[in-house]
C-alpha cells in the first residue's frame, strides 16, 4: 500500500521550495506520495500569533548566521545548483496562491507549481506583480491570463481559506508543513529546515 502524505505548502517560504526538490527522491526510496496541498502563509500566522523568522530571529546572536548555514548545507546535500534567495523577498503570495488552487482545480498543479517555483526562487521574480506572474505561466506553458482571471473566483478563494483553516487545526503553524501525525484525529508532523 502506497503511503499519502499532505505537503502544505506557500511559495513565499524558501524552505517550501528547498523541500519541494528532495520530495521526489523520497518519494523514489520510500514508495510514499505527496499530495501538494496551497494553504496562505500569512493566514497561518495571523491564527497561531506566529511570525517570520526574520521578525523572531531579530537581534538573536549567530540564530539568522545558522539558519544561512543550514540552507547552505541542505542546497549542498541536495545540489540545488539553481536556487537564488528571492531580491524582491518577502512577496505578497494571495495570487500565486489562489492561483495554485485553480490550477488544482483545473488539473494542471504539478505544471503551475514548477512555473511558479521557478520564478520565485531560482529566477527571482517578483511574483506579487499580475504581468509578472502571467509571463511565468505562459514560459511554463499554462495560459497566464486564464489563470489569473480564475482567482478571482468564489470557489477558489474559499477553497484557499478552507486549506488554510484546516492546516491550523491540524496543527500547522508556519510553511512547509507535512501532516503525518494524530492531532485531533488527523496526524500532523512539521518539518523545519
Amino acid at each position: 500500500m502506497t503511503k499519502k502524505v499532505e505537503f502544505l505548502f506557500d511559495f513565499g517560504s524558501p524552505n517550501a521550495y528547498l523541500a519541494s526538490k528532495a520530495l521526489p527522491a523520497i518519494e523514489k526510496r520510500t514508495g510514499a506520495t505527496f499530495k501538494y496541498v496551497p494553504v496562505l502563509l500569512g493566514g497561518i500566522f495571523k491564527v497561531t500569533g506566529n511570525v517570520p523568522p526574520a521578525i523572531s530571529e531579530a537581534g538573536i546572536k549567530n540564530k539568522p548566521e545558522y539558519g544561512r548555514l543550514e540552507i547552505a548545507r541542505f542546497i549542498k546535500k541536495h545540489g540545488l545548483t539553481k536556487f537564488k534567495f528571492n531580491s524582491h523577498f518577502p512577496v505578497s503570495t494571495l495570487q500565486i496562491m489562489r492561483g495554485a488552487v485553480a490550477a488544482e482545480m483545473d488539473g494542471v498543479l504539478p505544471k503551475y507549481f514548477e512555473a511558479v517555483v521557478s520564478a520565485m526562487w531560482e529566477q527571482s521574480l517578483k511574483m506579487d506583480e499580475p504581468e509578472v506572474i502571467k509571463a511565468a505561466l505562459d514560459a511554463g506553458g499554462i495560459d497566464g491570463a486564464r489563470l489569473l482571471a480564475r482567482i478571482q473566483a468564489g470557489d477558489v478563494k474559499a477553497k484557499l481559506i478552507e486549506n488554510t483553516e484546516d492546516a491550523v487545526l491540524r496543527g500547522a503553524f508556519g510553511s512547509l508543513t507535512l501532516p503525518e501525525g494524530r492531532v485531533e484525529g488527523r496526524i500532523v508532523f512539521e518539518f523545519d529546515m
